[in-house]
């Protein structure tokens, strides 16, 4: 049966009544979002992706590709990106808990103001990475490459150093209490007003090193070669302990620990971030005016 005139105007009067709130929720402030990445992902290819305040939670990226992606202020938690290569990628305030960056490429990444608390760069290659004002508590960096990184003002407290190759690495400012550099190689790298109590640097190469205003009090300096050290002062050095291994600037004398040389453990405590807090809703749409059609009488 045709449709009357009538009737035609009762099918539109119906359609506007439902426009009407979708265009209202079209309106609406779009509600924040937060992308979650747990699983495995091994071998992903996400250069240059950009993924600021994403979750990793468990998750398995080892052997992943993330040149030049963005994840500041993201959350990475016991996750796995062994032999990643982050080259270039921002972690910048990050928080970095427990997370495995063994043999992962990491030069130029930036960690400027990350909490990389807990986690292992173990022979990771951090060759002019940022770590400004961040922090690295307790982390392994046992056999990496840092050359030329930057750590000025970093907390390293009982982090492990050892065997790291840091040439002209900046530790200006930077919080090495406790930490073990032994065996490393810090040719040319700046430790200017460095917090350094309790430091291990036994059998160290610190060829060339500035150690100007460095706080080396109860720091250990067993056959660590400071011959070549700029700066470095009898008082800095009375307040070390040396062997006869030891290596000092001309005119400089180290006093000799007698006994066991204790190794300072500094207990760090990893605590989780807090979980974000949920988004706002969004606004209720605006009241729905309907428009009814009158009844049309067959």
């Amino acid at each position: 049966m045709p449709k009357t005139r009538t009737q035609l105007l009762s099918a539109l009067a119906a359609a506007i009544a439902i426009a009407a709130p979708m265009a209202a929720h079209a309106g609406d402030k779009e509600v924040p979002r937060t992308n979650t990445f747990g699983g495995d992902c091994v071998k992903c290819e996400l250069s240059g992706r950009r993924m600021p305040g994403s979750h990793f939670i468990n998750a398995n990226f080892s052997g992943a590709v993330l040149v030049g992606a963005n994840l500041s202020e993201g959350h990475l938690l016991s996750s796995n990106f062994t032999g990643a290569d982050l080259t270039g990628a921002i972690l910048s305030d990050s928080q970095i808990i427990n997370v495995l960056f063994v043999n992962a490429t990491l030069s130029h990444t930036k960690f400027r103001d990350a909490q990389a608390t807990g986690s292992n760069f173990q022979d990771a290659n951090l060759s002019g990475a940022d770590f400004s004002d961040g922090a690295a508590q307790g982390s392994n960096f046992t056999q990496a490459q840092m050359v030329e990184a930057i750590l000025r003002s970093t907390d390293l407290t009982g982090a492990t150093l050892t065997r790291v190759i840091a040439r002209k690495a900046n530790f200006h400012d930077a919080t090495l209490r406790g930490a073990n550099l032994s065996y490393g190689h810090f040719e040319g790298a700046v430790f200017k007003n460095a917090e350094m109590e309790m430091a291990v640097m036994n059998s160290g190469n610190f060829d060339g090193a500035d150690f100007k205003d460095a706080n080396l009090r109860r720091a250990y300096i067993m056959g660590a070669d400071l011959s070549k050290a700029r700066n470095l002062t009898q008082d800095q050095i009375d307040e070390a302990c040396g062997d006869s291994r030891t290596r000092l600037p001309s005119g400089l004398t180290v006093k000799t620990c007698s006994g066991r040389i204790p190794i300072p453990h500094v207990r760090v405590m990893v605590v989780p971030p807090a979980p974000p807090a949920p988004p706002a809703p969004p606004a209720p749409p605006p009241g729905r005016n309907y428009l009814v059609a009158p009844q049309i009488a067959e």
